[in-house]
């Protein structure tokens, strides 16, 4: 080589094809995806199929249970627990129409009139779920306890007289009355209410309110026309996280309740545990969840919005 002569130049260094590079990027998300699959299936998938498999069995926890795809358990335990399925979906309804009129002033007050406040009127919201289900639920019987002062006060007042004229109590005993199970259930899942209703309604624009004052909107007006139509995502998301858990609780229909005011949860956690009836058990469960399902579709579809926070 003279002095003249350029150097060789270097090889450039190989490149993956393009294919194989456009495959793996589009692979990224499965793999992402795929811890949170793998729990899904492990978790819950594959009990629901075990569960599926149970409720066609007959048999007894001393003979063995076999799979004889016996499907009349489940016509048999509709008929026979069917005033606990409609009890216990009109506990939960009553306990989604009470958290949605007490949820969402609050949820508003917080949103758009807390200010410097909002923090810790959000950490109030979320308290109560700094101590366990059960606590909660036990402190609710202490509160509602016969001779207690809140009884005392409802009972000074005439409350109690109209809510035993309803057959909600008995006399001037709360405790062991549905009063006491709705009352225990619209405690416990009103945070689920209160925090989507707050997250629809502070995405609101403010300037969609003052455009509604600019044009002479009262503030009824500008609540019906402009708030709540936008902060139906929260409506939806709140009634159905209230709902769905409510309809199968059996901690406070059991610790606040009595054998009358028994939910559908007590009925299968009594067919689990006590009666070791598990077919029977399990049927109860997937009629649960199917009647769930179809009033959550109903819902939706009526409510006009999929569009949930």
């Amino acid at each position: 080589m003279t002095v003249t002569e350029a150097p060789p130049a270097s090889p450039a260094p190989a490149r993956p094809p393009v294919h194989k590079t456009s495959m793996r990027r589009r692979l990224v998300p499965y793999w992402l995806l795929l811890p949170g699959i793998l729990w899904l299936v492990v978790f819950f998938a594959l009990p629901l199929v075990y569960q599926a498999s149970t409720s066609v069995q007959t048999g007894s926890l001393e003979e063995g249970f076999e799979v004889t795809w016996h499907f009349a358990t489940y016509w048999d335990a509709l008929t026979e627990y069917y005033p606990q399925f409609l009890l216990s979906l009109l506990y939960a309804g009553t306990a989604t129409v009470l958290c949605l009129l007490l949820g969402y002033p609050l949820a508003y007050l917080i949103a758009f009139r807390a200010g410097r406040w909002r923090n810790v009127l959000l950490v109030l919201v979320i308290a109560p779920f700094f101590t366990s289900f059960l606590i909660r639920t036990l402190a609710w019987k202490t509160i509602l306890a016969d001779g207690g002062p809140v009884v005392e006060v409802l009972n000074t007042v005439g409350f109690l007289d109209v809510t035993s004229w309803l057959g909600l109590t008995e006399g001037s005993r709360v405790l062991a009355t549905p009063l006491a199970v709705v009352t225990g259930l619209t405690y416990n899942f009103l945070p689920f209410m209160i925090l989507p209703l707050y997250t629809s309604l502070e995405r609101i624009d403010p300037r969609l309110h003052e455009a509604a004052g600019d044009l002479y909107a009262k503030p009824s007006t500008t609540f019906r026309k402009v708030t709540l139509p936008l902060s139906m995502p929260g409506v939806v998301s709140g009634t159905l996280l209230t709902f769905i858990p409510a309809s199968g609780d059996y901690v406070n229909a059991q610790l606040l309740g009595s054998t009358d005011t028994r939910m559908i949860g007590n009925v299968i956690q009594a067919q689990f545990l006590r009666v070791l009836d598990y077919p029977t058990a399990a049927a109860l469960s997937f009629i649960l969840m199917a009647v769930v399902l179809i009033t959550v579709t109903v819902y939706i579809r009526r409510a006009g919005t999929e569009d949930l926070v």
